[in-house]
């Protein structure tokens, strides 16, 4: 391997980790609002690619029927709660909020189905379908058992991502798609060439993390789900509700990951199930950070990316198994650290006791 090698792979390491900078924070936000390890966060970054695939082909989406199915169930499950506490002036908001909504771009797109249409309306297009995913599912599945174990909401984020991704083989089909890339462009700077394709992925991934920022630190609905992330009884006791913020960070999600899978689309061929080894790829980089720091998160999934990019330069047959075996010191090193800091901690405790 000479200079030259190694920064080609330095580059598509770095490309792919922004990649996973998207889908770990989305993890990482997910978790520390909810605590739901949200294993279908990488099918619904297919669902965003094969949209936009099935919009550029001129054929009506198959999210459209997910986003009908989870828009009837959760509208159900809230009427019925209004119905049981007897308070039929929720049946209304219920129903313009958990069908009304999500429907509306299902309408749009069932109009405008079969039509040529341009690239930023077709990615418009695909971001408005996407985006009620994530709140439908945190309504349906996550939201009744918000005071469950971690343990039991993890196996019902896996039993999710295999129905899932299961309906997203009935709808979409087998066959893989890859988008058209949104630019030919190539930029130069001495012996490296850039193209245009990765300069988006790169500036997409610094736009949507500086936002988040700005979110978190300058808006009250940040504040909102930093407060619920750190307490959330404490939360509660100054009038946030979780369930709100609950569904606001699967919200956020579901816009990351309809980005990650618009920007992915053009670079690689995706199939219904590419997005659930793209979301556990990005979940060990989320490891690094503990899945409570979204900086150390951001670091640790460009770590990922270029590890694999050079992994498979070595062995490509090994490159996943490489990836996935960095799990295990990356864990047993998080155990000693947390082990260390619980040690300070009852000792700090034994201390104040002692006083």
């Amino acid at each position: 391997m000479n200079l030259e090698i190694a920064l080609l792979l330095a580059q598509d390491g770095i490309a792919n980790g922004a990649i996973y900078v998207l889908v770990g924070l989305g993890i990482v936000l997910v978790f520390v609002v909810t605590r739901v390890i949200f294993v279908p966060f990488g099918d619904i970054l297919a669902y965003a690619a094969l949209t936009l695939g099935a919009f550029e082909r001129h054929r009506l989406p198959g999210t459209i029927w997910l986003v009908l199915t989870l828009a009837i169930i959760a509208s159900g499950m809230e009427v019925f709660r209004a119905v049981r506490e007897r308070k039929p002036e929720r049946v209304a908001r219920a129903v313009g909020l958990y069908a009304g909504l999500p429907l509306l771009p299902v309408a749009l797109v069932v109009l405008l189905a079969g039509r040529e249409i341009s690239e930023p309306v077709a990615v418009a297009l695909t971001l408005a379908l996407v985006l009620p995913i994530g709140p439908l599912l945190y309504r349906i599945a996550f939201r009744p058992l918000a005071d469950a174990p971690v343990l039991v909401l993890l196996m019902v984020a896996v039993a999710l991502h295999f129905a899932v991704s299961g309906l997203a083989l009935f709808y979409f089909g087998p066959e893989g798609v890859r988008t058209q890339a949104f630019t030919r462009a190539v930029l130069r700077i001495g012996d490296l060439v850039l193209p245009g394709q990765t300069l988006i992925i790169f500036s997409t991934c610094g736009v949507v993390a500086t936002l988040l920022y700005l979110l978190f630190t300058h808006t009250t609905i940040g504040k909102s789900l930093r407060a619920t992330a750190v307490n959330r009884l404490g939360a509660l006791l100054c009038g946030i509700s979780p369930a709100r913020t609950g569904a606001l960070a699967f919200l956020l999600a579901s816009g990351l990951a309809g980005i990650s899978g618009v920007i992915v689309a053009p670079v690689t061929t995706l199939y219904y199930d590419s997005g659930f080894i793209i979301g556990l790829k990005a979940f060990v980089g989320a490891i690094i950070g503990g899945l409570v720091s979204y900086p150390l998160a951001a670091a640790g999934a460009l770590i990922v990316g270029l590890l694999e990019s050079y992994a498979a330069f070595w062995n490509s047959a090994f490159k996943e198994v490489t990836v996935f075996s960095a799990l295990i010191p990356i864990l047993v090193w998080r155990s000693l650290a947390f082990a260390h800091q619980l040690e300070q901690e009852d000792g700090a405790a034994e201390e104040e006791i002692a006083a």
